[in-house]
Parts: C-alpha cells; structure tokens; sequence
C-alpha cells in the first residue's frame, strides 16, 4: 500500500506496505495539512480490521521473542502527538502483547530539577533500550523541540539547534544497534474535542482531565507548525518518523502494530546458537525419564 501524502485523500496501492505509506520521507518532508487523519482503507470499519490486528498483535508476540533470546539489538519506538491523539491507547492496545520482561514504557513529563540541570537529551538516553529490549517513550525528546518552542521556554536559537543534535543522538543509537521508530499520531482538532467531552461524561475517566488539556488546545495550530517542522527536519533512514491517520481509533492501532512487525521482520534476526551439547542433555533427560518410570513401575 502506498499514499500520496501530499494530496488532500491517501491512497492506497496493493504492492505497498504500511511502512512506505505513512512514511515521512526525508527527500520530500510532508505538510500535515495534506494527511487526513480520519483515513482508514483499505478497512471499513474495526471489525473487519479485526483478524488483521490479532494476526500482527500475535507476530508481534513472536518477533520480541526473537529479539530478547539474540540479545544483540534493541527497539526504541516514540508515540507522540496531541492531547487524546492515543498516545496511552496506543502502548494499551498495540504493546499489550509484548512480554514485559524484555519491554517497558517511559513517560517523558515536565523535566525534573535533575533533568533540567543536564542537557535535554540526558533523560532521553538513560531511558534508551538495552540489548535485546524493546522501549516504549510516551513522548520523548522531541518535547523540546515542541513545548519548548510552542511556549516560548527556550529562545529560538536554543531549540532551532535542537534538530541537528537530535539526528546525532538517534543516528549514535542506530550506530549501537538501536532500531527507531517515531510515530506522530494525527488527531483532528475536532476529534479531539469529542475525546475531551468523552472523558468529561465519564466519571472513570476523570482523573485524565487537566487544566492544561485545554490551554493547550488554543496552540493547537501552533503545534502543528512545530511538528511539521520536526518531522521533515528529523525523519531520517536510521531514525523514521510515520505520520499515523489517528480519528479511528482502531485504525491507529492496526497502523502502527503493522509497521513495528514490517520493521522487525525486515532485521531478520535469528536464534543465538546453543552454548550447550544438546544431544548430551537429550541423553541425560531420556535417561532421567526411564529412571521415573521405572520408580513408577516399582511402586
């Protein structure tokens, strides 16, 4: 499947992946106006996307199974986006089927005073995934070039810098063998506020409410501009950025799940060699089981 992400209407081509679809080229850029985000083909709905995102929740299952016993590379994957674009739901209903012991999920908020006092990328890299782990970042280092220029924290010949230190930070990751994988969930701007009316009727949902879900909303274009701006500064061949269609919910998932799966099956990783003789210890269990069955028999 393929887009022309620089039309108003993405279309699809059979022969094309996920991956080259969503894909912010780094020989092109893209303007976010140009992708809408409520696309969703080849599928109609969540249920006829259904067998698809159990097929590749299960691949997904069985590559970071490959990836943990080679211990030899690591996943980074970045979510970002706007408030409700479904950064939580995302790791909820995508990663949920890793095994948490070679997995885990760091949420980047506000820098604390330790933070602050390095340099920005310093909490982004004790967090980076060890060999044969997969790391999740809700958000990530890429909020400095984003809050941080939205409000004015920093001046622009602060974070207009930021770009090309964040290419060498990922492109030093890539060199280790960390495969990145950034995704910019779009949300609509009206689609978010259906999200925040959602979470206002339920009561369960309280507690994801906050004062700056909405202050933020009045930057909503102003963010915009900020991510177009990261995305064709900062996708790269070593570190890609997927600009992920995110009003249906159950097509963000589909997209995003099909991309990681596209992008691990690519490395064609393999099984380490036995450290051990194991026809020796085929012998010693064969063995062990004629002796239990044996006692058996006494019995």
């Amino acid at each position: 499947m393929t887009a022309n992400i620089s039309s108003r209407t993405i279309r699809l081509v059979p022969t094309r992946t996920y991956r080259e679809t969503f894909l912010v080229r780094p020989d092109r850029g893209i303007r976010l106006s140009s992708v809408d985000p409520g696309f969703a083909d080849p599928h109609t709905s969540k249920a006829s996307a259904a067998a698809e995102i159990a097929a590749d929740n299960q691949r997904l299952h069985d590559l970071q199974y490959v990836l943990y016993a080679e211990h030899d590379r690591s996943l980074l994957i970045c979510l970002q986006g706007l408030d409700a674009a479904g950064k939580d739901g995302t790791i909820e209903h995508v990663f949920d089927a890793l095994n948490p012991q070679g997995a885990r999920v760091h949420g980047f908020k506000a820098p604390s005073l330790e933070e602050g006092a390095h340099d920005f990328l310093w909490r982004a890299h004790i967090q980076c995934p060890a060999k044969g782990e997969i790391v999740i970042f809700n958000r990530s280092h890429y909020e400095d070039v984003l809050v941080a220029r939205v409000h004015d924290l920093v001046p622009k010949s602060v974070w207009s810098k930021r770009y090309e230190l964040i290419n060498d930070f990922e492109r030093g990751l890539s060199l280790s063998g960390t495969t990145i994988l950034k995704f910019y969930l779009h949300i609509s701007e009206g689609e978010q506020l259906k999200r925040f009316k959602k979470r206002l009727d339920d009561p369960t949902r309280h507690w994801k409410i906050s004062e700056s879900d909405y202050a933020e909303r009045s930057f909503f274009t102003q963010y915009l501009v900020a991510y177009e701006e990261a995305l064709n500064k900062t996708s790269t061949p070593y570190a890609p950025w997927y600009v992920i269609p995110a009003d249906r919910k159950w097509f963000r998932n589909l997209a995003v799940s099909k991309i990681v799966v596209e992008t691990l099956d690519a490395l064609r990783m393999t099984f380490p060699p036995t450290s051990v003789d194991i026809d020796d210890i085929r012998r010693k269990y064969h063995a062990d089981e004629e002796a239990e069955k044996k006692a058996k028999r006494d019995l």
